[in-house]
């Protein structure tokens, strides 16, 4: 377990969840699963893993940290998750501290954050001494000029630059390429058509989301043995742009590459992975054995892309690990067979005409039966009256089977 940032250490908004509760939060590693019937969603990581970009939000109790006063008291005592768009504003923590840029607030209470977001920036400001998280989000900026952090290149821990307009032609060389002990580093909604990855081998989460990235050179993360999480949804990335790109990091948890333009799953992705997005791609199959290569797998969406029967052998989903699989929105005419220790499976809208319980249950008995919790097949050619007369028995935890 890893403990928050102290007051004295300048840790941002969660300190705050833990000082007013009376106690230290400290992070989990642990992934939280979704309300079966959700659409849309996005991975959720107990602070400080996943600062949310204002459209991404957990639902999960998050801290309601710009409503008043007394309803801060009390929330934080229970918060649990952090987003940084909800984080207190400079007046909340304090007068600013004097080792500051004067474009932005430092308080004396966390005298290692810097809160420069939503000011109408055009580029960064010179970062000063002792500052390790430092905030640039809502802005105009579209440029990193040369030495605006060559005061923090071995001190800045996290880096947060959603929602500006930076492209790669304006980040100068010896800027975040020197970063030598980052963390956490948010560059999404900018206009990236290359991933930008300092040298940091501390890095252990990377969200590049909604920007132009084309490309992943294979190698720009064989080194990050403590990366768990990376984030590149909303792109223009192909199955060979990132063919080897996640080969590096033997310690990555969450990897989400929906809405790009991948044929394919993500190959040479590490064991340890438990989490793997690829919503509203262009993909028609899975590869024999794919999921066999990642044993700790436990939730797979590949919703909105164009899977068909012919495109997935026999028993590609029958895994023992997966708790979530998500294949709605594709071309199935049948359902796949599944593991029996599968908790949530989602088919809606797609072509599927019969229901056959060999997909869930290869036999039944008193210990031997399908695990499934929420199964959605509503948007096909089927109705209940085509379940079969034995999938009480088959289906006995099964609480929400949706047709309609």
């Amino acid at each position: 377990m890893r403990h928050l940032p102290n007051a004295n250490e300048g840790g941002p908004a969660s300190t705050l969840c833990g000082l007013l509760g009376g106690q230290q939060i400290q992070r989990s590693a642990r992934f939280v699963k979704r309300p079966p019937l959700f659409e849309r969603h996005t991975v959720l990581t107990y602070w400080p893993s996943t600062p949310h970009t204002g459209q991404e939000r957990s639902s999960g109790a998050m801290c309601p940290l710009r409503v008043p006063l007394l309803a801060i008291l009390v929330s934080m005592a229970l918060c649990q998750y952090y987003d940084y768009e909800d984080q207190p504003s400079s007046s909340m923590l304090g007068p600013s501290g004097p080792n500051c840029n004067q474009e932005c607030d430092c308080p004396i209470s966390f005298p290692s954050a810097m809160y420069c977001d939503s000011r109408k920036l055009k580029s960064v400001p010179v970062v000063p001494t002792g500052i390790k998280y430092l905030y640039l989000q809502n802005n105009q900026i579209d440029e990193i000029k040369a030495g605006v952090f060559d005061n923090v290149t071995a001190e800045l821990r996290w880096l947060v630059l959603d929602n500006n307009q930076i492209t790669n032609a304006k980040i100068a060389k010896g800027t975040i390429d020197k970063l030598t002990v980052l963390e956490k580093l948010f560059f999404s909604n900018n206009g990236l058509t290359e991933p930008v990855i300092p040298p940091s081998k501390a890095l252990d989460e990377l969200k590049i989301m909604h920007n132009k990235l084309s490309k992943f050179p294979s190698g720009l993360l064989s080194d990050k043995e403590n990366l768990t999480s990376v984030n590149l949804q909303h792109n223009h990335l192909t199955s060979d742009a990132i063919s080897g790109a996640f080969k590096g990091p033997k310690k990555l948890l969450s990897l989400d590459v929906s809405h790009n333009k991948l044929k394919k799953l993500p190959a040479g992705v590490p064991s340890s992975l438990e989490i793997l997005y690829a919503d509203y791609n262009d993909i028609d199959s899975v590869g024999t054995g794919y999921l066999n290569k990642l044993p700790s797998l436990q939730y797979l969406r590949i919703s909105h892309n164009k899977l068909v029967d012919s495109g997935l052998p026999a028993g590609v989903f029958n895994v023992s690990s997966l708790v979530e699989l998500d294949l709605s929105f594709n071309k199935l005419q049948s359902i796949p067979e599944i593991n029996q220790q599968l908790e949530q499976l989602y088919l809606q809208a797609n072509e599927i005409n019969k229901i056959d319980l060999s997909s869930f249950c290869k036999f039944v008995d008193p210990i031997n039966f399908s695990h499934l919790k929420h199964l959605r097949l509503d948007a096909n050619n089927v109705t209940h009256s085509n379940l079969p007369p034995e999938a009480s028995n088959c289906l006995r935890q099964a609480s929400d089977v949706m047709f309609e």
